[in-house]
């Protein structure tokens, strides 16, 4: 099962504060211990909202939105990206995680389960996703 743990962004996040070396070194240690146990697929820190964009879709259709966003709370400052037996062992790891802006700050992670093409019903498309799947796997091996 993948799962994805998600840094919710602050203030200084936004701010374009980076990291403490301190608050790195731990990261560093966090992620290579997900490494060692062969559970890491990915991760990364994301730049702050100013720098990106969105597109919404609507009645009217798209529209193109530059940030900054407003709404802080609702943004995303980075993510880790696992795979793991089962949602047990993917708990255990989330309790691991440093406190994202350093010990003592507010900071909240969240980890979303990510959906499997098993859990789709065989519709059209979906043996489509499963070839491009089979061949991103296979292009890593």
């Amino acid at each position: 099962m993948r799962f994805m743990i998600l840094v919710r962004a602050n203030a200084t996040s936004e701010a374009g504060g980076l990291p403490e070396p301190a608050l790195m070194q731990q990261m560093a240690d966090f992620h290579e211990a997900l490494a060692r146990a062969g559970v890491l697929l990915d991760a990364a820190g994301l730049k702050p909202s100013r720098e990106g964009w969105r597109i919404e879709h609507g009645p009217q259709g798209a529209r193109l939105l530059d940030g900054p966003f407003t709404e802080t709370k609702e943004l995303i400052a980075g993510y880790t990206l696992i795979q793991v037996r089962n949602r047990e062992e993917a708990l255990e790891w989330a309790r691991r995680f440093p406190a994202p802006f350093g010990p003592g700050q507010a900071g909240c992670i969240e980890v979303r389960p990510l959906y499997d093409l098993e859990d789709f019903d065989a519709v059209e498309g979906i043996d489509r996703f499963k070839a491009l799947e089979a061949g991103r796997q296979g292009e890593g091996a």
